[in-house]
């Protein structure tokens, strides 16, 4: 089968793989000169799965508005007036009850936990390198009130068999030795000694390589116009460099995937959600993260990317604005340096933000549609890097028609819709073995 994949991000990159290696015709198309330049390019680094959780959560209203007037606000909304903003914010609140976190967890932890072990397989079959560490996430608890709210996360990991580390203060440094002169600072942490770190754009990169060696054909530097539907199916899509037909399309387009698809009726809910990092090499190795810390007040990630530091975080609501802001920049700076002061060059660091495609419940969109050979692969928000091998691997399950190793029914488009006909899919799950 003729398979279409737009967009060489991560997730498309993934997807393509996985197809090729089902045994299908794939051509990948996107935008930019190579791949992963978009919202894959400087991302946190961090694959923790342990920590897939939805924004919308019990109590998450207050603490925005709280978090609106901090000086280091991990949360900013612009108020220009976007009438999809406010939908997708409505929806959001919409999912912030306990019964809603739960199912949303759920789904978010079972795709992590799966895609870590797809990861691990691709890994070795591939060989490649992109910086990698097996050395855990630690959340890092500056207030002994956060640390008691880590109750509610810890009781689901327990529930899904995530193995975690609860830790006091020592056991903080004994986990991370580069946070010996912010000791003061911490109360505790919570270790997931199973998550993992890399380089999403190394990765990426390298896979495309690898993808293309097996046949895939990769089209840079092509504009995506249009979805050109004959009937109940999509016969072409227009592009820059003319129309491309194909058996059948996966939509990979991150925060640019709505308007694609709403010429054929579709409401699909992803929201980009803007997030800075700084990449910033570093000079004395021994102050610096071993993996990857979380810093669980200013919602930033420092994570250990070889001979740097990458720090990312923050969400600002604020459409496609792609501008860089030197306030974003400073906060980054304070959370790294007020852990690991002296550990990187701030004076060589690269400044960088990118759109995360946001579904209101945090759960990303992978299946089939309404319209019979079109797919979606997207709305991983700020876990694209760590649900990319799983997802990459479900959607190819599903467009080629065969059953998924995990329950992917829920993660479909379809769960956005009302009295929704029943969307072509993989047939229920693979039957464990052993």
């Amino acid at each position: 089968m003729k398979v279409v994949v737009l967009g060489s991000g991560v997730i498309g990159v993934t997807s393509a793989w996985y197809l090729a290696k089902a045994g299908h015709e794939v051509t990948v198309i996107d935008r930019q000169p190579a791949a992963a330049l978009e919202t894959s390019y400087a991302n946190a680094g961090e694959i923790s799965p342990g920590y897939s959780s939805p924004w919308a959560a019990p109590g998450i209203p207050a603490k925005a508005i709280k978090w609106m007037f901090m000086e280091h606000a991990p949360l900013i909304v612009q108020p220009r007036p976007d009438l999809a903003k406010l939908r997708w914010m409505a929806q959001m609140l919409g999912n912030c009850t306990a019964r809603a976190y739960a199912r949303n967890k759920t789904r978010m932890v079972r795709l992590a936990e799966y895609s870590r072990d797809c990861l691990t397989d691709l890994r070795t079959e591939t060989g490649l390198r992109f910086d990698e560490r097996q050395q855990g996430t630690l959340q890092l608890f500056r207030t002994q009130k956060q640390l008691d709210a880590a109750a509610k996360d810890i009781e689901v990991l327990r529930a899904g068999g995530v193995p975690f580390e609860v830790l006091d203060v020592a056991g903080c440094l004994t986990a991370e030795p580069g946070l010996r002169d912010a000791r003061h600072k911490i109360v505790g942490g919570l270790r997931l000694p199973r998550d993992e770190t890399g380089d999403c754009f190394k990765f990426t990169q390298g896979l495309a390589e690898k993808a293309a060696a097996l046949g895939v054909r990769f089209h840079y530097g092509v504009s995506i116009d249009r979805l050109n539907r004959d009937g109940d199916r999509i016969a072409s899509v227009d592009t820059s460099m003319g129309k491309i037909a194909g058996d059948a399309f996966v939509v990979a387009l991150g925060s640019y995937s709505p308007a694609l698809v709403a010429p054929l009726g579709m409401k699909l809910p992803v929201y980009p959600i803007k997030g800075y990092s700084i990449t910033v090499p570093i000079v004395d190795a021994g102050r610096a993260p071993v993996s990857t810390v979380m810093d669980e007040t200013h919602k930033i990630a420092i994570t250990r990317l070889g001979d740097r530091i990458r720090v990312g975080g923050m969400a600002e609501i604020a459409g496609f604005d792609h501008s860089l802001k030197d306030k974003r920049r400073r906060t980054l700076t304070h959370s790294v340096e007020d852990l690991f002061g002296g550990a990187g060059d701030q004076g060589r660091a690269e400044f960088w933000s990118g759109l995360r495609p946001m579904t209101p419940d945090g759960t990303p969109v992978i299946g089939a549609t309404p319209v019979a050979n079109l797919f979606l692969n997207t709305g991983h928000g700020t876990l694209g890097w760590t649900m990319a091998a799983g997802s990459g691997r479900v959607l190819a399950d599903i467009v080629s028609g065969t059953a998924t190793d995990i329950e992917s029914a829920d993660l479909g488009y379809a769960r956005y819709l009302r009295n929704a006909p029943a969307l072509r899919r993989a047939p229920a799950m693979r039957p464990a073995i052993g």
